[in-house]
């Protein structure tokens, strides 16, 4: 019993890292300024996402000054900046690799949830990219598992017959015996 419910705790385990990995947004309330962090790793990796102010048309006034919006780079420069707006898109290139900045200031001191969205894209370059003579031997390897693969195929399906022919056989015994 408590085997079973080891391997249902490591089961439920591996299912929540999966999940909290594969999580791409998060909501934010802002109240005064909030900042969130994404590592960029590469230089020139496209930065896009979005960002919409949840409440907004249900307690903004036509007088709400909007939420401000800065990233700012590893170097500390501001590399976007948004002002009085309750959501928008972003997209530009990464002036450099490392940590980004990304902050929300709330002018007005009620809390605003913001939905917010980062990807940081990497498209690798042709010099980033394996060229043949380092996949051959990969190509070779798969070549072979593939061969091995159909050989275990072919055992499967002779011992599924052969298995087939014992029990015709043996029905037939039986059916001969249950005659005689």
């Amino acid at each position: 019993m408590e085997k079973r419910w080891g391997k249902k705790w490591a089961l439920i385990c591996l299912f929540l890292f999966n999940w909290a990995r594969n999580v791409s947004s998060l909501s934010v309330t802002v109240s005064d300024m909030e900042c969130v962090y994404e590592y960029v790793l590469y230089e020139g990796d496209t930065i896009s996402g979005n960002f919409v102010v949840v409440d907004h048309d249900i307690f903004w006034s036509s007088d709400h000054p909007g939420i401000d919006f800065t990233v700012t780079s590893p170097g500390g420069n501001t590399v976007h900046s948004l002002k009085g707006t309750s959501g928008d898109k972003i997209e530009f290139k990464a002036p450099r690799s490392g940590m980004y900045k990304f902050c929300f200031h709330n002018p007005y001191s009620t809390p605003e949830t913001i939905a917010f969205y980062i990807h940081a894209g990497h498209i690798p370059t042709d010099h980033d990219l394996a060229k043949d003579e380092h996949l051959n031997p990969i190509n070779v390897k798969i070549a072979e598992l593939r061969e091995a693969l159909e050989s275990v195929t072919a055992e499967q399906k002779y011992l599924k017959a052969r298995d087939t022919r014992h029990r015709h056989s043996k029905l037939l015994l039986f059916s001969a015996f249950a005659l005689s």
